[in-house]
């Protein structure tokens, strides 16, 4: 019986492996087919920026599943990824920090600096988080700011991460 129970067990898992695969791989297709139109505009304004860098497909799939599933039941993909084009073309957070005199020019800014000028565009206050560049150095590596579910509107942010940012963030050329 022992043997008869585990081969069913296997059984069971190459299944479930099999629907998981499957599914994961009509999902990226569907994600594909709802975006294909904001496709141009995306791989413009939201690529990755992780070397070496792809299509953006992978990304915008891990983006989706992340985060955007949580307004799923206001936004399907297509709303999700249109609404934070809308977001970002509005907010313009790179104009906000270069009106403030911040530049991606390898020069060290203050993290608070760098806080308020984003937050005297959008009204809330981000999270920043910073990695460290070849010499070691803290650098800006991404800016995070809380949405509503409709995702049109930025609300103020429950919590925060642990920051990873010294006082003074260096911000690099891209």
């Amino acid at each position: 019986m022992k043997a008869k129970s585990s081969f069913l067990l296997k059984l069971l898992v190459v299944q479930c492996l099999v629907v998981i695969c499957v599914a994961q791989d009509f999902d990226f297709f569907y994600l594909v087919q709802q975006i294909s139109d904001l496709i141009s505009k995306m791989q413009k304004e939201w690529p990755t920026l992780a070397c070496p860098s792809g299509d953006g497909y992978s990304f915008w799939e891990h983006e989706w599943e992340k985060h955007g599933t949580c307004s799923e039941s206001v936004l399907d993909e297509h709303g999700y990824f249109k609404a934070g084009l809308v977001l970002k073309e509005n907010s313009n957070l790179l104009q906000a920090l270069t009106s403030a005199g911040i530049n991606p020019d390898d020069g060290s800014y203050s993290l608070e600096s760098i806080k308020d000028a984003i937050k005297e565009t959008v009204g809330y206050e981000p999270w920043i988080e910073c990695n460290r560049d070849a010499n070691g150095n803290r650098q800006l590596y991404q800016v995070y700011l809380c949405v509503d579910t409709s995702g049109k509107n930025f609300i103020e942010c429950p919590v925060f991460p642990h920051g990873s940012c010294a006082s003074s963030v260096r911000f690099p050329t891209f």
